[in-house]
């Protein structure tokens, strides 16, 4: 569990280094971005190694419907994430929201904490969606003014939906893979 932990505080604390502490990370110019970008991975292995390790601590069951909550929520959360991709014009609702990939981010975490009743996934998924939910405070207070980008065409939607389906179906792989079966039985 304490893998997990150091994670997620080096996964929040890279993310929260620039809005936080502006001066010292222009300070570090270019390899500011390298730095930050170790810190990540590493946060992501530490993240994987600590929950995959931790022992299950029971503390809710999750009744089973949320497993197509989740799937559903799943398939929104990429669509949304996704939704702000496009070069120029951007499909829904990334033009009508300021921080479409971390709402997305956000409805992922949400979607787990559904489905997952132990300690380390609430521990997981509950600190990172506190995070995102602390980055957009910080970007909003850092850079409050926003303008809203072009409404795209049918073709960017079909090619947002193609893309949604197939990133659902290899995340469902991946899965499969890892023991995890992501579907009602």
């Amino acid at each position: 569990m304490t893998l997990l932990i150091a994670g997620l505080i080096l996964w929040t604390a890279a993310h929260y280094f620039k809005r936080l502490m502006p001066a010292q990370r222009a300070a570090l110019g270019n390899a500011g971005k390298g730095i930050v970008a170790v810190a990540l991975v590493v946060s992501v292995v530490f993240m994987v190694m600590g929950y995959r390790g931790a022992d299950f601590i029971y503390v809710w069951q999750p009744p089973a419907f949320m497993m197509h909550v989740n799937n559903t929520l799943m398939l929104f959360a990429l669509w949304v994430y996704g939704s702000s991709a496009a070069k120029g014009a951007k499909a829904w609702p990334a033009y009508k929201i300021r921080h479409p990939q971390l709402t997305g981010f956000k409805i992922w975490a949400l979607a787990h904490l559904l489905v997952n009743g132990d300690l380390a996934s609430i521990l997981l998924f509950g600190g990172l969606l506190a995070w995102a939910v602390g980055e957009v405070i910080l970007i909003n207070k850092a850079e409050p003014e926003w303008a809203a980008p072009e409404k795209a065409g049918m073709a960017t939607r079909v090619r947002l939906a193609v893309i949604t389906v197939v990133l659902y179906g290899i995340i469902s792989g991946v899965h499969i893979w890892l023991g995890v079966w992501p579907f009602p039985s």
